[in-house]
């Protein structure tokens, strides 16, 4: 197929009514004819490009872990996923086929660190902008599919099962038969300096570990 290319300053859009993710529903911007017929043709099922009406709507994430108004788009449910390149490395030994990070989808990766050493790290700050991270990632089967071929196997989910588990890492805590790989993140901009807009974090960026969790029973999950 040829590839799509979708501009990203369009002026006016077509906005389409009763879009849904998770706990959300409303009106979004709708990318047009060309993009809706590509990704219908590739998956070979009717489907629609849509992109967040940042005009008229707002989403929060969940209140019950962060403090204030933190907006999110169209992302799971946090504006960051971080994850370290040793934690792959880790549970990549472990397994018969290693897999690289895309089936985690971290947007924040770090290295440099143990480990899963990311599972206790409460505030951190990259380069002058600060973070807090604010919640373990439990996964889903996603990670499960092969981001280049589309063919859906059983790990990393039951090696993660193994060594990840709630059980394993949190036994006296609720959620034991859930998995985790990588921290939920915001961005903290009351402590950061200057403003996130127009700011990017880039390669190379260092990172400062500012307060951690004294245990996994008390990090959120």
């Amino acid at each position: 197929m040829e590839p799509l290319k979708v501009c990203l300053n369009k002026q006016q859009y077509e906005v389409v009514d009763d879009i849904g993710l998770w706990e959300w529903t409303g009106p979004a911007w709708d990318e047009g004819a060309e993009a809706s017929q590509w990704f219908s043709d590739y998956l070979g099922s009717p489907c629609r490009l849509v992109r967040f009406n940042t005009g008229s709507e707002v989403r929060n994430v969940d209140p019950r872990y962060v403090e204030g108004q933190q907006r999110i788009f169209f992302s799971d449910g946090y504006p960051f996923l971080l994850a370290s390149q040793e934690s792959l490395d880790a549970l990549n030994k472990l397994l018969e086929e290693p897999i690289p990070m895309n089936r985690f989808r971290p947007n924040i990766l770090v290295e440099g660190c143990e480990p899963y050493a990311e599972d206790l790290w409460r505030d951190i700050k990259i380069s002058r902008f600060s973070f807090q991270c604010v919640k373990l990632c439990a996964r889903c089967k996603i990670p499960q599919v092969n981001q280049e071929t589309a063919i859906y196997g059983t790990e990393p989910t039951e090696t993660l099962m193994k060594v990840r588990s709630g059980h394993v890492l949190r036994p006296n805590q609720n959620n034991k038969n859930k998995i985790y790989f990588g921290q939920k993140t915001v961005w903290n901009w009351k402590d950061s300096s200057g403003k996130g807009d127009g700011n990017m974090l880039k390669l190379g960026d260092p990172v400062y570990i500012i307060k951690k969790y004294p245990s996994l029973a008390e990090a959120a999950a």
